[in-house]
């Protein structure tokens, strides 16, 4: 796991090397162990390498191969590697190193862009092809790693995080109006290629870029679970199906030259992760768990759970306990690591939880991803008899953060938008063929929107802050196309997740399985008092947020006054909402 910029240069001059150098502080905490630059004519590259596999020099980046006249940076992880060596090496192929990043290297070679189908993994990378001046980029099917983007005229600049391309300059930095629109209908999701400036982008998930020496450009989409049904199984076989498929993931992301941990929440996601490498023989195995005090009468624990997993399957568990008077201070940094703004309380508990666990181990696996995959979510039984034709206004119902009217409301006159550019989105994406059901068309849009731009990136972003790397096991891509193909029902059944649950009986304790669904408590967010809430007071109120004009202050006022009672179609804090956003701006110094 790793940090990357760089510049393409379209104009014939050489690349901005100073620039680029001006990435590299943003880039520090991705890659604590090492760093590295390189340069040659149109191209400049910066790197900062978190060690895991092959822990020798020999895997430093940029990686020159001057033999195939290739150069690369890489983040990421390829699970695979070992298998695809192998078969490049019976191809003829000399290998240097024994890092999965020469692997990437090499297999570009054998295959073109196409490489990225044989990877088995989570990656974003750049690849510089001499002989023939292109230049390849491309991140992994769930968009796992981020790559973001910058584009003027005659220039390309790229990074592992938004911050990195503020920092080397010349960018545009206000914020997009269609953007804000989407962060506050989708929860503070901006879909790709989005984000919340209008000078930044990001490359798709499943995407390959290919940019050409004359600025001739081609993306090309490479994966896309269909979620509709194939083969007829039992539902016998579709439990044992499920449960080889997420065994086998699980298997993979044990792939490292260092120990892996495992992030344990006390629910099932998390807890069939430790059951079934307790199962495979892994002993002294490292878990861990955070708990915060009690809030607006929510509990800010589920130790008694995570507990019982620790103890039942003999691991080396940590319990990490968090003070409320440790949260303000927690909580700017939680906003300096954000690439974008993410409303989610979880990134306070993941940035406070990583912390932690960076001193013990440099790798984890979390069980980040399941409810998008699997239904776990309240607000999918309600779509589950819904008609095709009304999927758009039932999704709708459940799951945006208030209507195009309420939300001109919230924004003074000028950041209003005439177009509901959120439901226009949603009504494309459910236009795609496929996902015959209500049901398959929402787990389609969030799987592929929702999940990648905010528990994906949420975790991403909050583990790398420390140096830490977070493996999602059910977002290996043969699982979620599993998934995808299982009957809504089998989703749906024991309240959510139910071919999930039945894979875990008698692998996960009943007690686990059968509990009320949890989530990460951070209740003194969810019920913002004290010091806390005082901040986000002076973020609303301070000039430059006066200055910048986005929010009704006569909204504003009447949060302020009641800053618990209104809550999004979630049940999230919409002061929270305003506030973070306009804390991420400042932080920052954007907009």
């Amino acid at each position: 796991m790793c940090g990357f910029g760089g510049e393409f240069r379209l104009d014939g001059r050489a690349a901005d090397v100073d620039a680029v150098a001006r990435m590299v502080p943003s880039l520090i905490d991705r890659g604590p162990d090492s760093g590295g630059y390189w340069s040659k004519g149109p191209l400049a590259l910066a790197h900062r390498r978190l060690q895991i596999i092959d822990l020798s020099e020999a895997g430093a980046q940029p990686m020159v191969d001057e033999e195939l006249g290739l150069v690369l940076v890489f983040n990421g992880i390829i699970y695979n590697y070992r298998e695809l060596r192998d078969e490049l090496k019976a191809a003829g192929y000399r290998f240097f190193s024994t890092s999965d990043t020469e692997v990437v290297l090499k297999a570009y070679h054998r295959w073109g862009e196409r490489c990225v189908e044989k990877f088995l993994g989570m990656f974003a990378f750049v690849i510089s092809d001499w002989e023939s001046g292109r230049l390849v980029m491309a991140r992994d099917r769930l968009g796992i790693k981020p790559l973001y983007l910058s584009e003027t005229n005659g220039r390309l600049r790229f990074a592992s995080t938004l911050p990195a391309l503020v920092a080397a300059g010349d960018l545009d930095t206000s914020v997009d109006p269609v953007a804000l629109h989407h962060y506050l209908t989708f929860h503070s999701v901006v879909p790709a290629p989005r984000t919340i400036l209008n000078g930044v982008r990001k490359l798709p998930p499943a995407t390959i870029r290919v940019i050409e020496p004359d600025g001739t450009t081609d993306e090309i989409l490479y994966w896309k679970p269909e979620h509709t049904r194939g083969t007829e199984l039992t539902d016998d076989e579709w439990r044992e199906r499920t449960l080889a498929a997420l065994r086998l993931a699980v298997e993979r992301r044990m792939v490292a030259d260092v120990p892996v941990g495992v992030l344990l929440s006390g629910g099932l996601d998390s807890s069939f992760v430790v059951a079934l490498l307790a199962e495979s023989g892994q002993t002294g195995l490292q878990t861990f768990s955070i708990g915060f005090e009690d809030a607006g009468g929510e509990s800010g624990n589920e130790f008694v759970y995570s507990d019982l997993i620790a103890e039942r399957f003999g691991t080396d568990h940590h319990q990490i306990r968090i003070e409320t008077r440790n949260m303000v201070p927690a909580v700017d940094a939680a906003i300096g690591a954000m690439s974008e703004p993410m409303v989610s309380h979880d990134c306070v508990a993941f940035y406070l939880l990583s912390e932690q666990v960076a001193k013990h181990v440099k790798v984890v696996q979390s069980g980040q991803g399941a409810d998008e995959v699997f239904a776990g979510y309240d607000w999918y039984p309600p779509l589950s008899d819904v008609p095709r034709r009304d999927a758009l206004d039932a999704y709708r119902n459940v799951f945006f953060d208030r209507g195009h009217d309420a939300l001109n409301d919230l924004l003074q006159p000028d950041w209003r938008l005439a177009t509901d550019v959120s439901k226009a989105f949603v009504q494309a994406h459910f236009a795609v063929p496929g996902a015959e059901e209500t049901i398959d068309a929402a787990l389609r849009l969030d799987s592929q929107i929702m999940l990648v731009d905010d528990p994906v990136k949420r975790v991403d972003n909050m583990t790398m802050a420390w140096g830490l790397e977070a493996r999602v096991p059910f977002l290996d891509h043969e699982l979620v196309e599993l998934a995808a193909a299982c009957p809504p029902r089998l989703k749906l059944a024991s309240g959510g997740k139910g071919i999930l649950k039945a894979a875990a009986r008698g692998v996960v304790p009943d007690e686990v399985i059968d509990r009320t669904k949890g989530y990460f408590p951070v209740p003194a967010i969810r019920h913002l008092s004290g010091p806390l809430l005082e901040q986000v007071a002076d973020a609303l109120t301070s000039d430059a947020a006066r200055q910048r004009g986005i929010f009704d202050r006569g909204q504003v006022s009447a949060l302020l006054d009641k800053p618990n009672e209104t809550r999004t179609t979630l049940g999230s804090n919409a002061l929270w909402q305003l506030g973070l956003l306009e804390m991420w701006l400042q932080t920052k110094g954007v907009g």
